[in-house]
């Protein structure tokens, strides 16, 4: 029996916004490069929907500044510039340390911030320094998860995902990610200790750091 394929005469609800969500979290991931090029004909295989809603989704992307349409040469995946990223880390302490500062340490989101440890913990033993870059993002995220904000958590996803976008044209992960494996364990210690005031602080020096590294990086390889 084939696969039941949706489309536009036929779709569920919020197919597009489900599809977007889809795409943005292989952004996150890491499974698309920026510059990547986007197949209309084998993404919408690939994600079993029409060519009408894979184009409405491509819109929304579009929209947000995750993808690129450009005449004669199709979609294809944002290359963040080195004032996007300057701008990324600005959102990101302004949103990041206050959400720790003025969170409760049992607060329902610690759950997801031991899990990003562990895992990025399991992935540096291995050597997927890949995976670490996706348990780091997941702290990140659950660390907005923290300021009880859909809003603020859907603006972060954007962010990770251009921020994933840069990190994935540096040749280097282990260089970007290891030092931030250690990072992430001393932060969740301080906040689970209560000491929100100085983990906040600690993250914002952190923020700095890794802002710094990955322009130095940026403006080296990426030309």
């Amino acid at each position: 029996m084939p696969s039941r394929r949706f489309t536009s005469h036929n779709p569920p609800a919020n197919l597009a916004d489900h599809v977007a969500e889809t795409i943005r979290r292989q952004l996150i991931e890491g499974e698309l490069r920026a510059g990547q090029r986007l197949s209309e004909a084998a993404l919408s295989e690939q994600l079993q929907i029409s060519r009408n809603t894979l184009r409405e989704v491509f819109r929304s992307l579009i929209k947000e500044g995750l993808l690129l349409h450009e005449p004669n040469r199709g979609v294809s995946v944002v290359v963040p510039s080195i004032a996007d990223i300057i701008d990324i880390y600005r959102v990101r302490r302004l949103i990041e340390c206050q959400a720790l500062e003025k969170a409760w340490p049992l607060h329902p989101a610690h759950k997801r911030l031991k899990q990003a440890v562990q895992d990025a913990e399991a992935a540096r033993a291995a050597g997927d320094w890949r995976l670490v870059g996706s348990a780091n993002m997941a702290f990140h995220a659950g660390i907005v998860a923290l300021s009880d904000s859909e809003r603020l958590s859907a603006m972060f996803a954007d962010i990770a995902a251009e921020l994933r976008l840069a990190f994935g044209l540096l040749d280097d992960p282990e260089y970007l990610h290891a030092p931030f494996v250690d990072h992430n364990a001393q932060l969740l210690q301080l906040f689970m200790q209560g000491q929100t005031g100085a983990a906040a602080r600690e993250l914002e020096a952190y923020l700095v750091q890794s802002e710094r590294m990955v322009l130095a990086v940026y403006a080296r390889e990426v030309r």
